[in-house]
């Protein structure tokens, strides 16, 4: 039996590495409710401001722009200077926007809710700032367990869903919006005192711009964000738009609406590290395929529109769940596949491409959208073709990673 101590930064990672975790989670998921704020919102602000369906999904999808390309920026300057300092500032500064888009419903302007909601995507940028904080503080075999469980943040989206329209009924909607701005101030506070970067992380210096370029040179990056905008996309599309959806299709108001999209959200989050999980113990690429299989054949059940309660909920429930398996399992990949000292790059840019997978769909949601019907069937049409495209793909890498690594044995 080996007597070597461990060495100190080994000592001091596994002693740190667990507060560090949920303080990350923490900011997360406060930004990521900050992010969605508007979509519970979408159905009041659409009968206040008379907007017809596509200019509600515009408003519903703008936020997500920013959330996304930022990403790539963000990603990049978490190499260079870590999880605390960028946690600290862009929790702080997502309380901005915030207030900026309750003076825009206040006066009701749709064209300062677009604009303000474009500077809101910012709190959708945090995503690329844990995954490279969390993987420098957990070795390469439970980095799919630790990233999945800081991606359950993204359960922020479930709270906005749940509790913003209530806050509304109850509080009223200046207060709602405050409340939210302050907590994200408090967050903040907390990153700056209490959170710590792993003593195992190392600066990349690089210029940010050549070092972007030098991610976006490497295969897994580009492999990875396809995947990445077809599982997290779909999740962001559906907890974004699912509220306009159930009122369009059910005629559930906006709390039920809200408590059902957050019923959905609950369910990805808590399959997201279980997906990373298990892509730790039988590999992400079998996970991402029954992944995208369940979402296929649930977007399927979805557009034959099941009866509410127990038939529709348990669809949109397993829907949520397939996805949820399949980010977690990306992110395994990303975590394996892409070079230690450009995890950050690479998470910016498939972060991004996860953010803009989900901007598009409630574009085409609102553009497919059969009123007489009450029917979304060629949206989810869509979204079945494009997952079974990416089952495809998932297959075709993991076929060539295999053989890949038989030649080199």
């Amino acid at each position: 039996m080996s007597t070597t101590a461990p060495t100190p930064t080994t000592a001091a990672v596994l002693q740190g590495r667990t507060l560090n975790l949920w303080l990350a989670l923490l900011a997360f998921a406060i930004t990521f409710w900050a992010w969605n704020i508007i979509g519970p919102l979408a159905v009041q602000y659409a009968a206040e401001l008379d907007l017809d369906a596509t200019q509600q999904s515009l408003l519903i999808a703008t936020p997500v722009i920013v959330g996304s390309l930022g990403r790539i920026l963000t990603g990049a300057l978490t190499d260079r200077y870590g999880g605390r300092i960028m946690f600290t500032i862009l929790t702080a500064v997502s309380a901005i926007p915030v207030l900026l888009v309750m003076f825009a419903g206040l006066i009701g302007s749709y064209v300062l809710l677009i604009v303000f909601g474009f500077i809101l995507g910012i709190a959708g940028t945090t995503f690329a700032i844990g995954i490279p904080f969390v993987n420098a503080w957990y070795e390469p075999s439970r980095r799919g367990f630790a990233t999945g469980l800081f991606g359950a943040g993204m359960g922020g989206t479930a709270l906005s869903s749940f509790f913003t329209p209530r806050m509304v009924a109850w509080w009223g909607y200046v207060a709602t919006h405050i409340v939210i701005a302050v907590a994200l101030l408090v967050v903040a506070a907390l990153v700056w005192f209490l959170m710590r970067d792993s003593p195992a992380w190392k600066p990349n210096r690089d210029p940010v711009l050549p070092k972007l370029a030098a991610a976006s040179k490497l295969a897994v990056t580009w492999q990875m964000a396809f995947l990445y905008a077809v599982t997290f996309g779909g999740f962001v599309a559906f907890s974004t738009y699912l509220p306009t959806y159930l009122k369009e299709v059910y005629s559930f108001d906006l709390a039920d609406a809200g408590a059902r999209t957050a019923g959905f959200a609950i369910a990805a989050v808590v399959a997201r590290p279980v997906g990373g999980w298990l892509s730790d113990k039988i590999g992400p690429p079998i996970v991402l395929g029954i992944s995208l299989a369940g979402a296929a054949i649930m977007a399927v059940v979805i557009a034959f529109k099941p009866p509410p309660e127990l038939a529709a909920g348990t669809s949109f429930v397993l829907m949520a769940l397939a996805l949820g398996l399949g980010t977690g399992a990306v992110f395994t990949w990303v975590a394996q596949r892409a070079p230690a000292n450009r995890v950050g790059a690479v998470t910016g840019i498939v972060g991004a491409a996860g953010g803009l997978g989900g901007y598009f769909p409630p574009l085409v949601m609102g553009a497919t959208y059969n009123a007489a019907a009450h029917s979304y069937t060629i949206g989810l049409a869509l979204l079945c073709a494009t997952a079974l495209v990416a089952l495809a793909f998932t297959v075709f890498l993991a076929i060539r990673d295999s053989r890949r690594r038989a030649d080199t044995e």
